[in-house]
């Protein structure tokens, strides 16, 4: 007979038990900007084939745009072919009990960086693949959404692997 793991029982939370569900607040647009500027990590949603696929990026804010860098591949590939995508960013801080997360969906193409000084921009947008990332991406938006949740149990973030769901058993 073959060794099974030895499998706890998953424990359910009650659906009528809302006080461990964090309530979102909805974020205007300006609080939406200043969160993207606080952070330069996101990630960026295109189509690739027919099928969404997600990147890691460093972007700026530039106005009321984005810009972040990248090489010839699949992600200037997407965006010449389907100029549309979303990037996300967000923060969570288990620490302080609060998550935001901001979307940015519009139309991406090949620019060049605005304002008194475009090198400036240029070196702050480290590539995280080094050298010959020179293509430019302006992020254009049609929207930009946000939500901002306060935990009020911060502590519940941190579970121990015992205790994750585990997709293979579930």
């Amino acid at each position: 007979m073959p060794f099974l793991p030895r499998r706890r029982p998953p424990t359910l939370w009650p659906m009528s038990d809302t006080k461990n569900i964090p309530e979102p607040e909805i974020l205007d647009p300006e609080e939406c900007w200043a969160l993207l500027s606080q952070t330069g990590v996101g990630r960026l949603a295109v189509i690739v084939d027919g099928h969404p696929d997600v990147f890691p990026v460093n972007y700026k804010v530039d106005g009321q745009s984005l810009v972040f860098r990248t090489g010839g591949g699949t992600k200037e590939q997407a965006i010449r072919s389907d100029a549309t995508v979303a990037l996300e960013a967000d923060t969570v801080s288990s620490e302080f009990g609060l998550a935001w997360s901001v979307v940015v969906k519009g139309k991406a193409a090949e620019t060049t960086p605005t304002g008194p000084d475009p090198d400036n921009i240029r070196r702050a947008m480290f590539p995280w693949q080094g050298v010959g990332q020179e293509h430019f991406i302006r992020i254009v938006p049609e929207s930009i959404t946000g939500r901002r949740f306060t935990m009020n149990a911060p502590l519940l973030w941190r579970s121990s692997l015992d205790d994750a769901t585990r997709a293979g058993f579930e």
